[in-house]
């Protein structure tokens, strides 16, 4: 990564110059079998049409608050880097009352309609399947996203020194987030091509950074397992062997 990146989209922009081709982030639900692998280029395409409906359709604004009432999975990865493209805070597990717009998944809903701004629900469902009907008082990202553009250029330069992240009761500006990463890779052992099978909660920094952040900024990519504990320890340790993982978050 270059040493001149300051947000997280700055991450993200500098491994699509590198490598698009390359895996980034490859997800496992061992509730439900489901497997989603995406290389650079496909992650910063969800991320460019999400960053396009949450700046054009939701009207998010810099310094803007989202929730995200989103468990670990490839879609709360994708919205973390939208959040940052657009220059909004992006709160993991916050108060929906005090965001200005709220992204929720399945046990969210509830909670997320006590935000008066606009509400986006994912199904969370293998293949990004649709609602069959959208939980009443949201859209279904699902259904919104596909028609958004696959280039997104902020309304407004994102400032790097402004706040970007909220978690765990800690809060990051883009610089922050970007420093704590690159010295969470580094004391993981982190490096160009390294794979980081994470099995972590997104409810917390080490979580977040060692499910996302920290790859991002080594040049690595990640392994992101949701509902590990399903697995054996002989079946965890083949997934280890067949994905080439070089370093794990348990």
């Amino acid at each position: 990564m270059n040493a001149s990146d300051r947000t997280p989209a700055d991450l993200l922009r500098s491994a699509l110059a590198a490598d698009p081709a390359r895996p980034l982030v490859t997800f496992y639900d061992d509730a439900t079998g489901e497997r989603v692998e995406l290389s650079v280029a496909t992650f910063a395409n969800w991320v460019a049409k999400t960053a396009n409906l949450l700046q054009g359709d939701l009207a998010a604004e810099p310094g803007e608050r989202v929730a995200l009432l989103l468990p670990a999975h490839w879609q709360t990865a994708v919205w973390l880097l939208a959040c940052s493209s657009v220059g909004v805070v992006a709160d993991v597990g916050g108060d929906p009352a005090a965001a200005d717009h709220v992204v929720a998944g399945p046990g969210g809903f509830e909670a997320g309609l006590a935000c008066r701004g606009e509400r986006i629900a994912l199904s969370l469902a293998p293949l990004g399947r649709r609602f069959p009907t959208p939980p009443e008082g949201y859209a279904d990202y699902a259904v919104e996203v596909p028609s958004q553009g696959d280039r997104f250029a902020p309304f407004a330069p994102v400032d790097a020194d402004e706040p970007a992240l909220v978690v765990g009761g800690e809060r990051f500006t883009g610089a922050e987030l970007v420093a704590r990463a690159r010295a969470d890779a580094e004391r993981r052992g982190l490096a160009d091509g390294s794979r980081l099978l994470s099995e972590l909660a997104y409810d917390t920094w080490d979580g977040l950074s060692a499910g996302l952040y920290a790859p991002l900024a080594a040049g690595g990519s990640v392994v992101l397992c949701r509902n590990a504990g399903e697995l054996s320890g002989e079946e965890l340790a083949k997934r280890v062997e067949s994905e080439r993982v070089t370093a794990t978050a348990r």
